[in-house]
């Protein structure tokens, strides 16, 4: 009987250690060709330092109005390059490279300064320090998919800087990252390992997630997936990502829409396939002073796919607000 127990044991323990050891036994190699992101800066980029974090921005406009614009997740400031100038009439217009993506620099684990740079809590705190290294005091806020709950939560947060939101296809209902089950999984010491490449896929599965973005992938030209590929260049992009995945936590913003008293544009494409229009229906409802506006024939990016309809129903919306 001892020798039965003693062999079950063995094998446990050898099962155990392949499940704790294996992962490291999968090699990661280091990406090559890989740049800083300064290096791929444009003529109109524009830098900023906070807490140890470069930040890319780029702006155009000016007068008393400021709108702040957040890109979504996997994209850049590239995202609203069809809408800048358009939203320029309204006043000053900033879009900015959020961290983990674009060319905004992307420190590791013990080189940032501070807190984590990468969860949506923090990044709705660096959104607000980024409004104040640019002077701006209130602005309305723009937000693309994930950029729609980080422009929520630092509404809900400091509701005195933001003075309206426009919430375009907003993850907030499927906010927060990985599933709750999995979060303790995602920081391990194992999948910290195989996390880059994990998120490499998206050298490969790219295309296919941004043409998945657009109501007619057949429209989508050579130069919007350059722009989206740009970033892969930047050094630590793979790192960078991983750790904004490992560090996602629920946001459970549902819970406090009843707090939200900016009036709020919810726009949504009718064909969004990440982003259910469904949601978007139900966020405006939910919302105490919100309006709904659906774009025909449009998918996860009106801005990008349809910005005279994008650029419209904004224009009716701001056109309303005080001055």
């Amino acid at each position: 009987m001892k020798r039965r127990w003693r062999t079950a044991l063995g094998v446990l323990l050898v099962l155990a250690a392949g499940i704790l050891l294996g992962p490291f036994a999968v090699p990661v190699p280091e990406l090559q060709g890989t740049v800083p992101p300064e290096s791929l800066t444009e003529a109109d980029s524009l830098l900023v330092t906070i807490e140890g974090l470069q930040v890319h921005y780029k702006e155009t406009g000016g007068g008393p109005r400021a709108l702040v614009l957040l890109h979504g997740f996997g994209a850049s400031l590239f995202s609203w390059q069809a809408v800048m100038q358009p939203l320029a009439q309204y006043g000053r217009v900033v879009a900015y490279d959020r961290p983990a993506f674009g060319l905004t620099s992307r420190p590791m684990p013990g080189e940032w300064q501070g807190e984590n740079p990468y969860p949506a809590q923090a990044q709705a705190k660096m959104l607000l320090a980024f409004m104040d290294a640019l002077g701006i005091r209130q602005a309305v806020l723009v937000g693309n998919s994930a950029g729609g709950a980080i422009a929520l939560l630092a509404a809900l947060d400091a509701p005195e800087r933001v003075s309206a939101l426009v919430l375009v296809d907003a993850a907030v209902y499927e906010a927060g990252g990985a599933p709750r089950a999995l979060l303790p999984f995602l920081s391990t010491p194992q999948m910290r390992h195989l996390g880059p490449l994990v998120v490499r896929t998206f050298i490969t599965r790219g295309d296919d997630l941004i043409r998945l973005a657009w109501h007619n992938p057949t429209r989508v030209k050579a130069e919007t997936l350059a722009g989206y590929r740009k970033p892969l260049q930047v050094e630590n992009w793979d790192r960078a990502l991983w750790e904004l995945t490992a560090s996602s936590r629920p946001l459970d913003l549902a819970e406090r829409l009843d707090d939200v008293r900016q009036p709020t544009l919810v726009i949504t494409g009718d064909d969004d396939r990440i982003v259910a229009p469904q949601s978007s229906i139900r966020l405006a409802r939910e919302l105490p002073s919100a309006r709904l506006v659906v774009l025909p024939h449009c998918g996860h990016v009106p801005h990008e796919e349809c910005p005279d309809g994008f650029l419209e129903a904004v224009d009716r919306f701001v056109d309303a607000l005080p001055q």
